[in-house]
């Protein structure tokens, strides 16, 4: 049932209870490409404090996953002290072309204004070559800055969204 949503989509914050399920959690190598895996990602998040790992719910279960950035995290994307970085984003597989990404992101803003009030300012890095993910953060209301740098997988864009909280 392609382009139908599951369930009610939700971003919670990660906690050990949804390890088990970040074991099978599922990307085909073309995603590995573009994004880590989430069990990567949760090594980092144990590392540094300055990163908040995020599950997408649908119901109880995850679909997908992300992790918020702050301080010296963000410094290399935006010079804004009040920005935080989007990194590590994906949506498994089986839950791909459900409206699940395009839900999670609507319910970003939301997320950080009851999470991060200081925050006024999201901003990711996109490989140039990943028309989805760049087509998907377009109509959630990010930005082009026009900015590039180098990443893993070649040339990234730097994306950008203004948060009004006020």
């Amino acid at each position: 049932m392609k382009g139908e949503t599951m369930e009610r989509v939700s971003l919670q914050v990660y906690s050990t209870e949804n390890k088990a399920q970040m074991q099978s959690y599922h990307l085909t190598k073309q995603q590995l490409e573009y994004t880590a895996h989430p069990i990567d990602a949760l090594k980092k998040c144990k590392e540094d404090p300055s990163r908040y790992p995020v599950v997408i719910l649908t119901g109880t279960i995850p679909a997908g996953f992300f992790v918020l950035h702050e301080k010296i995290g963000v410094r290399p994307y935006s010079k804004n002290p009040n920005a935080i970085l989007l990194r590590a984003y994906s949506v498994q597989t089986a839950f791909q072309g459900k409206g699940i990404a395009k839900s999670s992101m609507e319910l970003l803003t939301l997320f950080l204004a009851e999470s991060f009030p200081k925050i006024d300012e999201v901003v990711l890095a996109v490989n140039s070559a990943n028309d989805i993910a760049q087509q998907l953060y377009k109509k959630s209301g990010f930005r082009d800055t026009g900015r590039r740098i180098n990443g893993k997988s070649g040339e990234q864009c730097i994306f950008s969204k203004v948060l009004n909280f006020k």
